[in-house]
């Protein structure tokens, strides 16, 4: 394994050009954003620019499985979306977002360059860098060891 020289910046393990939606589109619309790429974190934006997050996770919440839940057509991002989401510079050390994202009980974090949307790092980036260090670091041997 290549031993890392200073500690990498959150560039480094981030997902580039995320998906975004607008405060005002429908929920619904969302929410087929997120299924058709698969993802659980859409930063939301506004004429003036970044505004927070949405996650599936609040999406599942809102709408719940109870009834007198507002009906899904009538809701709007804004009505769901989190206005103070985790938002740091491209050049954040990894550790200290690793570490407020675990502190935060957070799953994760809008990457901005001067203020404007360049990437999101999420748990699943973090598990998936995390994964690929394990295995520069122990890499398989190829055998059929038995448990």
């Amino acid at each position: 394994m290549k031993k890392l020289k200073k500690m990498p910046s959150v560039k480094s393990a981030m997902t580039p050009f995320p998906h975004s939606i607008q405060i005002n589109a429908p929920l619904d619309v969302a929410r087929k954003l997120m299924r058709e790429h698969h993802i659980h974190h859409l930063p939301v934006t506004d004429k003036t620019g970044l505004t927070g997050i949405i996650t599936d996770r609040d999406i599942k919440l809102i709408l719940g499985p109870e009834f007198g839940y507002p009906p899904e057509r009538e809701l709007t991002v804004e009505d769901v979306y989190i206005p103070d989401a985790y938002v740091i510079d491209l050049s954040t050390p990894l550790d200290h977002v690793l570490l407020t994202m675990a502190s935060r009980h957070i799953g994760s974090a809008i990457i901005t360059k001067k203020g404007k949307l360049v990437g999101v790092f999420t748990h699943e980036d973090a598990c998936n860098n995390f994964a690929h260090i394990l295995r520069d670091q122990f890499p398989a041997n190829g055998g059929n060891e038995v448990a």
